[in-house]
Protein backbone atom coordinates (compact mmCIF):
# COMPACT_ATOMS: atom_id res chain seq x y z
CA UNK A 1 0.00 0.00 0.00
CA UNK A 2 1.49 3.52 -1.10
CA UNK A 3 1.74 6.21 1.36
CA UNK A 4 -1.21 8.19 0.29
CA UNK A 5 -3.23 5.42 0.29
CA UNK A 6 -1.99 4.08 4.09
CA UNK A 7 -2.71 8.25 4.90
CA UNK A 8 -6.38 8.10 3.32
CA UNK A 9 -7.13 5.09 5.19
CA UNK A 10 -5.55 5.89 8.61
CA UNK A 11 -7.53 9.21 8.52
CA UNK A 12 -10.84 7.31 7.80
CA UNK A 13 -10.41 5.33 11.22
CA UNK A 14 -10.58 8.99 13.26
CA UNK A 15 -13.75 10.61 13.81
CA UNK A 16 -11.83 13.77 12.50
CA UNK A 17 -8.90 14.42 10.46
CA UNK A 18 -6.85 16.22 13.11
CA UNK A 19 -7.51 13.14 15.59
CA UNK A 20 -5.14 11.19 12.42
CA UNK A 21 -2.79 13.83 12.84
CA UNK A 22 -2.31 14.42 16.50
CA UNK A 23 -2.45 10.03 16.63
CA UNK A 24 0.57 10.11 14.03
CA UNK A 25 2.57 12.26 15.81
CA UNK A 26 2.31 10.59 19.01
CA UNK A 27 6.04 9.39 19.34
CA UNK A 28 7.25 12.94 18.53
CA UNK A 29 4.71 14.61 21.33
CA UNK A 30 5.57 11.93 24.14
CA UNK A 31 9.30 13.28 23.33
CA UNK A 32 7.80 16.56 24.35
CA UNK A 33 6.53 15.82 26.88
CA UNK A 34 9.29 14.15 28.64
CA UNK A 35 12.06 17.05 27.85
CA UNK A 36 14.04 18.12 30.64
CA UNK A 37 13.22 21.92 29.41
CA UNK A 38 9.54 21.39 30.28
CA UNK A 39 10.14 19.37 33.14
CA UNK A 40 11.74 22.13 34.88
CA UNK A 41 9.62 24.69 33.63
CA UNK A 42 6.94 22.83 35.25
CA UNK A 43 8.74 22.41 38.65
CA UNK A 44 10.11 25.94 39.22
CA UNK A 45 13.84 24.73 38.80
CA UNK A 46 14.42 25.68 35.29
CA UNK A 47 17.51 28.53 35.31
CA UNK A 48 16.01 31.86 34.86
CA UNK A 49 18.62 32.50 31.87
CA UNK A 50 17.60 29.49 30.41
CA UNK A 51 14.17 30.74 30.29
CA UNK A 52 15.13 34.24 29.13
CA UNK A 53 16.92 32.45 26.49
CA UNK A 54 13.18 30.60 25.49
CA UNK A 55 11.39 34.02 25.28
CA UNK A 56 14.17 35.88 23.50
CA UNK A 57 13.95 33.08 21.25
CA UNK A 58 10.03 32.78 21.20
CA UNK A 59 9.66 36.55 20.67
CA UNK A 60 11.72 36.36 17.13
CA UNK A 61 9.67 32.89 16.16
CA UNK A 62 6.23 34.81 16.78
CA UNK A 63 7.82 37.72 14.29
CA UNK A 64 7.83 34.72 11.42
CA UNK A 65 5.07 32.86 12.44
CA UNK A 66 2.12 35.89 12.35
CA UNK A 67 3.54 36.36 8.88
CA UNK A 68 3.29 32.51 7.83
CA UNK A 69 -0.19 33.29 9.10
CA UNK A 70 -1.04 36.15 6.98
CA UNK A 71 -0.10 33.88 3.92
CA UNK A 72 -2.61 31.47 5.60
CA UNK A 73 -4.67 33.75 5.36
CA UNK A 74 -4.42 35.09 1.90
CA UNK A 75 -4.65 31.67 0.36
CA UNK A 76 -7.90 31.01 2.47
CA UNK A 77 -11.19 30.11 0.43
CA UNK A 78 -13.41 32.46 2.07
CA UNK A 79 -13.79 34.98 4.27
CA UNK A 80 -14.37 33.12 7.60
CA UNK A 81 -11.10 31.38 7.36
CA UNK A 82 -8.81 34.34 6.08
CA UNK A 83 -10.49 35.94 9.20
CA UNK A 84 -9.47 33.94 11.86
CA UNK A 85 -5.73 33.38 10.18
CA UNK A 86 -5.55 36.74 10.02
CA UNK A 87 -7.03 37.90 13.48
CA UNK A 88 -4.55 35.05 14.45
CA UNK A 89 -1.40 36.70 13.46
CA UNK A 90 -2.52 39.75 14.62
CA UNK A 91 -2.94 37.94 17.93
CA UNK A 92 1.02 36.78 17.32
CA UNK A 93 2.45 39.94 16.54
CA UNK A 94 1.02 42.05 19.45
CA UNK A 95 -0.92 40.50 22.25
CA UNK A 96 1.80 37.31 22.52
CA UNK A 97 4.55 39.72 21.42
CA UNK A 98 3.96 42.16 24.25
CA UNK A 99 3.68 39.36 27.06
CA UNK A 100 7.40 38.25 25.94
CA UNK A 101 8.42 42.23 25.39
CA UNK A 102 7.12 42.56 29.01
CA UNK A 103 8.59 39.55 30.08
CA UNK A 104 12.09 40.62 29.11
CA UNK A 105 12.05 44.32 30.41
CA UNK A 106 10.47 43.18 33.66
CA UNK A 107 13.77 42.96 35.58
CA UNK A 108 12.66 39.42 36.84
CA UNK A 109 14.80 37.75 34.24
CA UNK A 110 18.54 38.35 33.47
CA UNK A 111 19.32 40.58 31.41
CA UNK A 112 21.74 38.49 28.29
CA UNK A 113 24.26 41.18 27.04
CA UNK A 114 23.83 40.62 23.69
CA UNK A 115 21.15 41.44 20.83
CA UNK A 116 19.62 37.50 20.23
CA UNK A 117 19.93 35.80 17.26
CA UNK A 118 17.74 33.74 15.21
CA UNK A 119 18.55 29.67 16.65
CA UNK A 120 19.03 27.35 13.99
CA UNK A 121 15.50 25.44 15.56
CA UNK A 122 14.09 29.05 15.51
CA UNK A 123 15.26 29.56 11.71
CA UNK A 124 14.25 26.61 10.29
CA UNK A 125 10.62 26.56 11.84
CA UNK A 126 9.59 30.02 10.58
CA UNK A 127 11.38 29.15 6.96
CA UNK A 128 9.90 25.93 7.16
CA UNK A 129 5.97 27.74 7.63
CA UNK A 130 6.82 30.69 5.82
CA UNK A 131 7.72 28.49 2.63
CA UNK A 132 4.46 26.14 3.45
CA UNK A 133 2.59 29.28 3.61
CA UNK A 134 3.87 30.98 0.32
CA UNK A 135 4.24 28.12 -2.12
CA UNK A 136 1.70 24.78 -1.39
CA UNK A 137 -2.51 24.30 -0.84
CA UNK A 138 -4.24 26.29 1.81
CA UNK A 139 -5.07 23.01 3.31
CA UNK A 140 -1.72 22.18 3.54
CA UNK A 141 -0.22 25.63 4.90
CA UNK A 142 -3.14 25.07 7.46
CA UNK A 143 -1.82 22.04 8.69
CA UNK A 144 1.74 22.99 9.14
CA UNK A 145 0.63 25.89 11.29
CA UNK A 146 -1.60 24.23 13.66
CA UNK A 147 0.91 22.55 16.01
CA UNK A 148 1.90 25.83 17.48
CA UNK A 149 -1.56 26.34 18.29
CA UNK A 150 -2.34 22.78 19.38
CA UNK A 151 0.99 21.42 21.00
CA UNK A 152 1.28 24.62 23.11
CA UNK A 153 -2.27 24.55 23.95
CA UNK A 154 -1.32 21.19 25.35
CA UNK A 155 1.51 21.88 26.82
CA UNK A 156 0.49 24.69 28.36
CA UNK A 157 -2.45 22.82 29.94
CA UNK A 158 -0.03 20.04 31.73
CA UNK A 159 2.19 22.61 33.01
CA UNK A 160 -0.42 24.56 34.70
CA UNK A 161 -1.26 21.79 36.82
CA UNK A 162 2.49 20.80 37.58
CA UNK A 163 3.33 24.29 38.23
CA UNK A 164 0.69 24.96 40.67
CA UNK A 165 2.79 24.84 43.48
CA UNK A 166 5.15 27.53 42.04
CA UNK A 167 2.57 29.82 41.04
CA UNK A 168 1.20 29.77 44.58
CA UNK A 169 4.23 30.18 45.76
CA UNK A 170 5.25 33.57 44.04
CA UNK A 171 1.92 34.56 41.58
CA UNK A 172 4.52 36.79 39.71
CA UNK A 173 6.58 34.40 39.04
CA UNK A 174 7.55 35.22 35.25
CA UNK A 175 6.91 31.45 34.80
CA UNK A 176 3.18 31.90 35.71
CA UNK A 177 2.81 34.82 33.34
CA UNK A 178 3.71 32.33 30.48
CA UNK A 179 1.84 29.32 31.56
CA UNK A 180 -1.55 31.21 32.42
CA UNK A 181 -1.15 32.77 28.80
CA UNK A 182 -1.46 29.55 26.95
CA UNK A 183 -3.61 27.23 29.07
CA UNK A 184 -6.26 30.04 29.31
CA UNK A 185 -9.73 29.47 27.49
CA UNK A 186 -9.75 31.97 24.73
CA UNK A 187 -6.74 30.26 23.70
CA UNK A 188 -8.31 26.81 24.20
CA UNK A 189 -11.19 28.23 21.95
CA UNK A 190 -8.60 29.65 19.42
CA UNK A 191 -7.00 25.89 19.10
CA UNK A 192 -10.56 24.39 18.86
CA UNK A 193 -11.30 26.85 15.67
CA UNK A 194 -8.17 25.97 14.22
CA UNK A 195 -8.92 22.52 14.34
CA UNK A 196 -12.18 23.11 12.75
CA UNK A 197 -10.83 24.55 9.95
CA UNK A 198 -8.25 22.06 9.31
CA UNK A 199 -11.03 19.33 9.65
CA UNK A 200 -12.87 21.31 6.86
CA UNK A 201 -9.87 21.88 4.56
CA UNK A 202 -9.03 17.90 4.80
CA UNK A 203 -13.04 17.49 3.83
CA UNK A 204 -12.36 19.31 0.41
CA UNK A 205 -8.58 18.26 -0.31
CA UNK A 206 -7.28 15.38 -2.34
CA UNK A 207 -5.83 12.26 -0.99
CA UNK A 208 -2.10 13.41 -1.96
CA UNK A 209 -2.73 16.75 -0.33
CA UNK A 210 -4.56 15.03 3.01
CA UNK A 211 -1.11 13.15 2.89
CA UNK A 212 0.89 16.63 2.35
CA UNK A 213 -1.00 18.22 5.54
CA UNK A 214 0.17 15.37 7.46
CA UNK A 215 3.59 15.58 6.89
CA UNK A 216 3.31 19.14 7.49
CA UNK A 217 1.91 18.57 10.57
CA UNK A 218 4.42 16.40 11.31
CA UNK A 219 7.35 18.40 10.35
CA UNK A 220 6.19 21.25 12.17
CA UNK A 221 5.64 19.27 15.40
CA UNK A 222 9.11 17.80 15.15
CA UNK A 223 10.40 21.80 15.03
CA UNK A 224 8.65 22.25 18.35
CA UNK A 225 10.38 19.37 19.68
CA UNK A 226 13.66 21.17 18.72
CA UNK A 227 12.59 24.72 19.99
CA UNK A 228 12.30 23.36 23.41
CA UNK A 229 15.00 21.26 23.65
CA UNK A 230 17.41 23.74 22.44
CA UNK A 231 16.29 26.26 24.89
CA UNK A 232 17.71 24.26 27.51
CA UNK A 233 20.67 22.46 25.09
CA UNK A 234 21.47 25.45 22.79
CA UNK A 235 23.01 24.03 19.47
CA UNK A 236 25.42 27.27 18.39
CA UNK A 237 25.76 27.95 14.34
CA UNK A 238 29.40 26.91 13.11
CA UNK A 239 31.85 29.30 13.26
CA UNK A 240 29.79 31.80 15.03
Amino acid sequence: MNSSVQGAAGAGQHARFTDHLWDRTKVLREAIDELEFLRRLGDGTLPLDVFRTYIEQDFLYLTGYAKALSLVAAHAPGPVEAGFWAGSAAGAATVEATLHQNLLTSGRLPESGVEPQHSQACLGYISYLTAVAATEPYAVSAAAVLPCFWIYADVGRRLAASAREVLSADPSHPYAQWVTTYDAEEFHAAVATARELVDAAAEAASDAQREAMVEAFTIASRYELMFWDTALNKQEWPAS
